[in-house]
């Protein structure tokens, strides 16, 4: 597994620029400031919300957190095998474990608006799942398996071949929904 830390480098290079300290984005970002400080000092595992919520509060998209190297053509990556890949918390408040493993698929695409994932997904042995919401939208498409998408008050099993397409500011959680793990096309679009 890459290093937790890579993320909060990223984050902390751009704080230093801003000269932004870890209470004022806390504070503009509203997560929790003992969170971000685990972040930063690569502690943890965080989920995509509060990422994409302290990304928003640098200006900066989520992808800048994954970017390596600026490309300014097109991006191509072959068989959906991509040299990103980025740890995931399922949970916003579970943060020592990761489920899910981001592919990348525009990692280094500069001036991009979407984030496009391949994830693959593991088997999921919680239960009670808490739901978190960010700003934008996703688009879900199964490749594999199944995966149930808990949304508001609702939920949704999908199942290979299946997609959903949904406001993220709405409560809302994924995970696999079979006892295989399942592997997902995932393109999130965040405003910042």
């Amino acid at each position: 597994m890459p290093e937790k830390n890579k993320i909060g480098e990223k984050i902390k290079n751009l704080m230093e620029i801003r000269n932004l300290t870890s209470e004022e984005i806390a504070l503009n970002s509203g997560v929790n400031e003992e969170l971000v400080e685990k972040i930063l000092n690569g502690e943890v595992i965080p989920s995509l919300t509060p990422l994409t919520k302290i990304a928003r509060s640098l200006g900066v998209r989520i992808g800048t957190f994954i970017d390596d190297t600026p490309q300014t053509g097109p991006l191509i990556v072959k068989k959906g095998k991509s040299d990103e890949v980025v740890y995931f918390s399922g949970d916003e408040n579970k943060t020592d474990d990761s489920n899910l493993e981001f592919f990348s698929l525009a990692s280094g695409k500069t001036d991009r608006n979407m984030e496009p994932f391949i994830i693959d997904i593991k088997v999921d042995t919680e239960s009670g799942h808490e739901l978190s919401s960010h700003e934008g939208e996703e688009f879900i498409y199964v490749l594999e398996g199944s995966i149930e998408i808990l949304y508001g008050q609702d939920n949704y099993i999908l199942e290979t071949g299946d997609s959903i397409y949904y406001d993220s500011i709405v409560p809302h959680h994924l995970h696999s929904y079979d006892d295989k793990g399942s592997k997902i096309l995932a393109v999130i679009y965040t405003p910042y």
